[in-house]
């Protein structure tokens, strides 16, 4: 029996060695279904382009400069404008409204928002005058504003606060109702206060929305601010372009221009960066 099974064993190992080895196949190149992360500095990738068709188009002859003058020409303007005192005063002034109704827009809003995301009387309170405001266009409220508060800089920074309000509410509010219903019902078992709930579940999952109503925000704050200086202001950049419209100034408004610009990138780009380092526990497409 002994010599049947060492036979049987033998020819099983012979025939072992005579088949195939086994080869792992290699391993396939999974397909790339989202795009990679966008280096920082490539988002500059297009202005750069639209900057430098620009110049050499003036530089062709293809663009009159009294109609468009060359982004060269606009930055020696600048620099010089800068050495002799004469644009600091009116960078600070609008700087200093934008900033400050920015700043109130944002805080009056996320507090509007958390009244009427958590509370149902204060969603019936609040929900819809938030609504009727963001039907009304923020530059038709200007004749009446003028009316309650002059044309001074009250005016300028309450049309930017309410030009916030709206974007800065309406996300915040959305996130807040977009809360995961298992996290509440987390939040019930383990027995939460309602100061506790707010601190640790409601805040942070607004975030996501908050920060994409900060971003709307700081566009807009500097689009408002654009239409609010051209108003019988004398200090603002906005002021310095019409001032150089009246006497065909063209590289002097075409500064202000690329002014407004680089202080909306500029905002943008620190809205992104405190995003990143706030949500820097979420894994997305962005990230």
């Amino acid at each position: 029996m002994t010599d049947i099974l060492s036979a049987r064993y033998i020819h099983a190992a012979a025939q072992a060695e005579r088949r195939e080895p086994f080869v792992v196949p290699a391993p396939t190149r999974a397909t790339r279904l989202t795009p990679a992360r966008l280096p920082a500095g490539l988002r500059l990738l297009g202005p750069i382009v639209v900057i430098a068709i620009w110049e050499a188009a003036s530089r062709l002859g293809l663009i009159s400069p009294s109609t468009l003058t060359a982004p060269s020409t606009a930055l020696v303007t600048g620099y010089q404008m800068l050495a002799d005192g004469s644009l600091l005063p009116h960078l600070l002034a609008s700087a200093f409204r934008a900033y400050t109704g920015l700043f109130l827009g944002v805080v009056v809003g996320v507090a509007l928002a958390l009244a009427s995301g958590l509370t149902r009387s204060g969603e019936a309170l609040i929900d819809g005058l938030i609504q009727i405001k963001r039907a009304i266009p923020t530059l038709a409220l200007i004749p009446l504003v003028i009316i309650w508060l002059g044309i001074g800089e009250a005016m300028k920074i309450f049309l930017i606060f309410t030009a916030v309000l709206v974007p800065v509410y309406i996300n915040t509010h959305a996130a807040l109702r977009g809360i995961d219903i298992g996290h509440i019902e987390l939040a019930r078992t383990l027995g939460l206060t309602r100061s506790e709930f707010i601190r640790k579940v409601a805040l942070p999952g607004a975030l996501p929305g908050f920060f994409v109503s900060l971003r709307l925000a700081v566009a807009l704050c500097w689009t408002a601010l654009v239409v609010l200086e051209l108003i019988n202001t004398q200090t603002g950049i906005g002021y310095l372009m019409n001032r150089a419209r009246d006497w065909g100034q063209t590289d002097i408004i075409v500064v202000g221009i690329l002014i407004y610009a680089a202080l909306g990138l500029v905002s943008d780009a620190v809205v992104r960066l405190i995003e990143a380092r706030v949500l820097s526990y979420r894994r997305s497409l962005g990230s």
